[in-house]
């Protein structure tokens, strides 16, 4: 009995582990774009990424985002090559992450942008249920670009919406 007793608490305890460390998990990949007015002026947002983040382990992020106009086009990027460090805090679905670069003067160089926009990168990631909100504060990587595109992520279709759109 109390082998049957040790091997059932061992179970549930593993049961537990597991769907703590699957609760701080992120996997999606999206591609989403919107065509809008700036004033007179026709503008299209368009994004494409992958993301995977367990706990605080960035397995793949890459992201893609772009504005164009009629007569020019601004984007920015961010991948596993710039340096990624990742911060999360909360579970399941309300989970949170912080994603920076490690070092963003290196990363803004590697790109041969100047100083212009500043080093700093944080992109927010709050997951509320099935989507996720990110949220970038990141113009180290955007060259003439002031930053990413803000966006929510369907994590079952992989669809976005843009939540300041209109908004470069």
């Amino acid at each position: 009995m109390r082998h049957i007793l040790a091997t059932a608490a061992t179970t549930l305890l593993l049961f537990f582990c597991a769907a703590t460390a699957g609760a701080q998990t992120l996997s999606t990949r999206f591609a989403c774009s919107l065509a809008s007015d700036d004033g007179g002026d026709p503008i299209t947002y368009a994004d494409t990424g992958e993301i995977d983040l367990d706990g605080a382990t960035v397995k793949t992020f890459r992201w893609e985002s772009a504005i164009f106009r009629s007569t020019h086009g601004y984007d920015c990027n961010i991948d596993d090559d710039d340096g990624l460090k990742a911060e999360v805090r909360g579970e399941g679905s309300t989970a949170a992450w912080r994603v920076a670069l490690k070092d963003g003067g290196a990363a803004r160089l590697k790109r041969g942008y100047n100083f212009e926009r500043g080093l700093n990168c944080t992109i927010r990631l709050e997951r509320d249920g099935n989507t996720v909100h990110v949220k970038p504060t990141c113009p180290a990587l955007c060259g003439s670009r002031i930053n990413f595109s803000d966006i929510a992520i369907d994590l079952d279709s992989g669809t976005c919406r843009y939540d300041q759109a209109g908004k470069p």
